[in-house]
């Protein structure tokens, strides 16, 4: 959608971006094709957006037959989308929505969607969150999101970028940085560059139950990542623990959080595992207290 015709949609709609749902809209179509290209569509493929917006990528991924799933937080645009064919307009917030109920329903049986969206920037912590445990329904995002969180969420180990983040998008996908798009491709022109990041869902490495244990390693390793992992894990371990697991898992015992690799990460919890199974039936009823072992503050992207 050219700003031109953005600006009559708008105009004739009545409506403005809207700041609080950090709505800014695309009106580059060079994008909007490298988008789908980076998304690796086949015929048929059931896609969810999220915050649609006046719908430039919506129409595009309707005209290639793609049937489409839009979840918008703001009436007007819910409204003005309704008539697409092929596309279901949700009126609603994706934080509330019940995508796995939705997705169940309309999914024929041995397949799964793909999500494709221009993500409000200052939600893309949570929509992650509840998006990328859903394996069974999803087998890709692709997504645009603000270019730094973009860059920690595809990080390598030893960058700066490297974080507890990184190592959640890794534990439920495999992430790749595809480009970055300028303030220039949107109106009204965000303060930051994006970019466009796919992550391929994956089977994850370990059952739901020992899930919040894992993270709440990782997190407590993240906190303190200038320090060595063998000071920073002590709040959960003992020291000798530490250091046994530590050396039977072939890592320093002065590394750092940065230095280790999901599977060396994965490694260590199953090592301090085996000998502390204490620890686990502690972390599983801290959770069940809580109710929510991956808490907002865990994966906090600014």
């Amino acid at each position: 959608m050219k700003l031109s015709d953005l600006l009559r949609f708008l105009e004739d709609k009545g409506a403005r971006p809207q700041k609080k749902w950090s709505q800014n809209f695309l009106i580059d179509g060079n994008i909007t094709r490298k988008i789908l290209r980076m998304a690796k569509l086949e015929p048929h493929d059931l896609v969810v957006e999220i915050g649609p917006g006046p719908g430039a990528l919506t129409r595009a991924l309707l005209s290639e037959g793609h049937p489409v799933i839009a979840i918008e937080k703001d009436p007007i645009f819910a409204e003005a989308l309704r008539d697409l064919k092929n596309a279901t307009i949700f009126e609603e917030d994706i934080l509330t929505f019940p995508i796995a109920e939705q997705l169940t329903k309309r999914l024929p049986a041995g397949t799964k969607a793909k999500v494709i969206s221009n993500l409000p920037y200052h939600i893309t912590s949570p929509i992650l969150k509840r998006l990328l445990p859903l394996e069974n329904l999803l087998s890709s995002l692709t997504l645009m999101v603000q270019k730094e969180v973009g860059e920690r969420l595809t990080a390598k180990p030893g960058s700066a970028n490297y974080s507890h983040l990184t190592l959640f998008a890794n534990f439920f996908s495999t992430p790749s940085y595809c480009f970055t798009v300028p303030p220039t491709c949107f109106y009204p022109r965000p303060k930051v560059d994006s970019a466009i990041i796919h992550l391929a869902v994956k089977k994850t490495p370990l059952p739901l139950e020992q899930q919040p244990a894992f993270f709440r390693m990782t997190r407590t390793a993240f906190e303190q990542r200038r320090k060595m992992l063998r000071s920073s894990l002590k709040r959960l371990f003992p020291l000798s623990l530490l250091l046994e697991s530590l050396s039977e898992s072939d890592i320093s015992p002065n590394a750092r959080p940065e230095e280790l690799s999901l599977d060396q990460f994965l490694l260590l919890f199953h090592r301090i595992s085996m000998k502390c199974p204490d620890q686990q039936a502690e972390d599983r009823d801290h959770d069940e207290k809580n109710r929510d072992p991956m808490r907002e503050k865990d994966f906090d992207l600014i």
